[in-house]
């Protein structure tokens, strides 16, 4: 990755507390996030963490996999180019394990898309995030895609 991108930053005491109050009644959606940059991944997942879920960072796809088998995440944020396994395999992989693993998929990479539409072509669809992500764009794309997955028993107190 390029060290000459002016990312734009934001400060984690600028994030809000939560957006639609997932932490009540103690739920807490345990959200995956994976990227072979460490500071990518630990700033999404402290994000996430503050913000009502429970974020998790993973470095690379064979890490993250071994954790989703032991705490099964209800998302996954995964950048597309990984080393050894790529993205989009973990992906696959997560989603023939847990079928109702919501996916997101980012990448500050043009030769991406190369990848995800091979990924298309034999009938995998997720979601595309351009790097950089603006925390409350992120928050807004985990908060929408986890509404319906929220547990009965939740919702019911």
């Amino acid at each position: 990755m390029s060290k000459n991108k002016n990312f734009p930053t934001v400060r984690l005491e600028d994030v809000p507390a939560s957006i639609d109050g997932n932490n009540a009644n103690g739920y807490r959606p345990v959200v995956l996030v994976v990227d072979d940059e460490s500071v990518i991944a630990d700033t999404l997942a402290e994000i996430l963490t503050r913000s009502g879920y429970t974020g998790v960072a993973e470095y690379d796809g064979d890490s993250a996999l071994e954790t989703a088998l032991m705490m099964p995440p209800e998302m996954l944020i995964t950048d597309v180019v990984l080393p050894g396994m790529t993205g989009i395999e973990l992906a696959i992989t997560v989603r023939r394990i847990f079928p109702d693993c919501k996916i997101i998929l980012f990448s500050g990479q043009a030769s991406t898309a190369d990848l995800l539409a091979s990924a298309r072509a034999d009938g995998h669809y997720f979601t595309l995030l351009n790097k950089p992500l603006h925390p409350q764009d992120l928050l807004l794309r985990v908060s929408e895609g986890l509404k319906s997955h929220r547990p009965v028993a939740a919702e019911a107190k």
